[in-house]
């Protein structure tokens, strides 16, 4: 690829970069004017920009599972509206035309310069409720997109001339169960992305249509060349693994097995994904969407990557990942449910995709880390009697925390979270949540031994307990990593199991189910044993001052630091008294 570029560096440099800050501005005019916990305290939505030919061309912090793809919802859009003018605004939330799943809605506004179309900019935010037949937005066991029951908006116009189309939100009002709540993350979808309209129209000004004609063209091939330098070091060859979601009651019994072939192509500057030998779909809502089986799994390839490489269609045209059509990993056939595609079978995707790489080259890739949405991550409903009548609420809670998995160099990340969205997302507060909500959280704390042992070692879970504070709750919840734990890598351990249960009034554990829902009256609590992240690489060349420092920290036990780590201390004091018993230590390890 030739290296001639119209844009000067320093020009395409500072041009990328105010391109990142109108999203970044798009982003945080969401997490402080939406209303829903969602969007207010756990960060679960994302921003980008794409050209007006629908090209990825800025995202800055957005989530994978939601940025990878937008594209295909600028598609959706210009193919039903060819006639698109200023002032308009549409609705998208179809995964059969593009979208990750029912729950996230996606305002896009076209940007015009000069009456043409230039960008398009997107506002997608998950939501608390949209009009399922449960008051969940993740339904396992749908056996349909009818049975799942969601409010479907194929680019559907929401704003002409600036002014909200009223039917169109009068619909969502009556039918949606927390109406205002969704009518203010409404509103802060379309400030966003008109946020964002006026940030591009005025860079455009600045610097002219012409000139971010060929800033664009450039900094796709520029983004272009950075990746095939990037896969030109890595070493060629096929790696195939195969990864293992939980059995999901009766519909999967057995578990749903997630089979990835990732070929490395050096001399070329590809790597190909494919996809195409796993299960047919099922009667459920665990498929994938097209769009979530292409973001899923680029994301586990670049997570093996090189993060300075620009994010973008021009560095994504390296990356090809195959697909069948009928597939639980590929292109569901209609009217198959997708409401859980962007977890569970999706963050296996992520997960299996870079374990297979680190197992193939030792030295690359990462263990696996932080599978579905438990007990932890549940949809909450009930009615709130604490104000002068009773209201109804739902809201989903991020209050829970896998740990992510290790990788050559580097401990897991403490607050991971869910491995589609590799750490972006942020976690609750609780007193916000117990404001907000009539709930009462019990405890929230590192769990111990929860991530896997290695030489750099997968951080821990959480242990987490709430409940109603006032009348009956109904949680819905999704767990994966009970019988299929996050699993290490090159030698590295397993993460601890995840497991969800119920405290009683008199203070007893009682069985939880691990998928579907359950009622709590106030006194009982539902907790969640979450778990961490695989490791990566034997335990045994862990540093032993490292594994001092993880004891002192809570992550590791005593036991765990003789048993796993061969780490011997003079003395099992927990203080910074702690010392190494260095010869001890040597004994130990030699004899493994």
């Amino acid at each position: 690829m030739s290296t001639a570029y119209s844009t000067s560096i320093i020009d395409m440099s500072v041009i990328a970069n105010r391109l990142d800050g109108i999203v970044r501005e798009m982003e945080n005019t969401l997490l402080r004017a939406g209303r829903s916990a969602v969007l207010n305290m756990a960060r679960d939505f994302s921003c980008s920009i794409i050209t007006g030919d629908n090209r990825l061309l800025a995202t800055a912090e957005g989530l994978p599972v939601h940025v990878i793809g937008s594209d295909r919802l600028g598609v959706a859009m210009t193919t039903i509206h060819p006639d698109l003018r200023e002032g308009d605004a549409f609705l998208h939330n179809d995964p059969y035309a593009g979208n990750t799943h029912a729950a996230d809605l996606t305002m896009m506004v076209p940007v015009f310069v000069d009456g043409v179309h230039m960008f398009t900019t997107l506002a997608k935010a998950h939501q608390a409720d949209i009009g399922n037949s449960v008051p969940s937005t993740y339904m396992p066991f749908a056996r349909d997109v009818y049975e799942e029951g969601a409010l479907i908006f194929r680019a559907t116009q929401v704003q002409r001339d600036f002014t909200d189309i009223a039917d169109i939100i009068n619909m969502c009002r009556s039918r949606i169960r927390v109406p205002d709540q969704w009518y203010g993350d409404y509103l802060a979808m379309v400030g966003a992305a008109r946020i964002g309209e006026r940030g591009l129209q005025e860079l455009t000004r600045k610097y002219g249509a012409e000139r971010l004609r060929d800033f664009i063209d450039d900094w796709f091939n520029y983004s272009e060349r950075m990746m095939r330098d990037t896969i030109g070091r890595m070493p060629a060859g096929i790696a195939e693994g195969t990864g293992m979601h939980d059995p999901v009651g009766d519909l999967v019994p057995d578990g749903v097995p997630v089979n990835v072939k990732v070929e490395i192509l050096p001399e070329e500057g590809r790597v190909i994904v494919d996809l195409r030998d796993n299960m047919d779909c099922v009667d459920g809502g665990i498929n994938e969407s097209e769009t979530c089986a292409i973001n899923n799994s680029m994301t586990g390839v670049l997570n093996c990557l090189d993060p300075n490489v620009p994010r973008n269609a021009g560095s994504f045209r390296c990356i090809e990942v195959l697909l069948r059509d009928n597939c639980i990993v590929g292109r569901p056939s209609f009217p198959h449910s997708t409401s859980v595609a962007t977890t569970n079978v999706g963050e296996r995707l992520v997960m299996t995709t870079q374990r297979s790489i680190a197992e193939r080259w030792p030295g690359e890739g990462q263990a696996e880390g932080s599978s579905g949405l438990g007990a932890g991550f549940a949809v909450v409903s009930g009615k709130d009697y604490r104000g002068n009548q009773p209201v109804a609420y739902i809201n989903q809670l991020f209050l829970g925390s896998q740990g992510g998995p290790a990788s050559p160099g580097y401990d897991g990340w403490l607050t991971y979270g869910n491995s589609v969205t590799n750490g972006l997302m942020l976690r609750d507060s609780v007193e916000v949540d117990e404001q907000k909500y009539p709930l009462h959280v019990r405890q929230l704390r590192i769990r111990p031994d929860s991530g896997g042992v290695g030489q750099w070692r997968g951080a821990p879970g959480t242990i987490l307990e709430y409940g109603p504070s006032h009348a009956t709750m109904t949680a819905y919840y999704v767990t994966d990593g009970n019988a299929y734990p996050p699993r290490g890598a090159v030698g590295g351990g397993p993460a601890a199991p995840s497991e969800p249960y119920v405290l009683t009034p008199e203070g007893e554990e009682a069985t939880a189910p691990l998928i579907g829902s359950i009622g709590l009256e106030p006194g009982e609590f539902l907790g969640h044993r979450l778990s961490g992240g695989g490791g990566y690489g034997d335990p045994r060349l862990r540093p032993a001052e490292q594994v001092r420092e993880d004891v002192l920290a809570g992550f590791v036990s005593f036991a765990s630091a003789r048993d796993d780590y061969g780490v011997v201390f003079v003395e099992d004091v927990f203080s910074e008294a702690l010392t190494v018993d260095e010869a001890a230590t040597a004994e130990l390890r030699a004899a493994a």
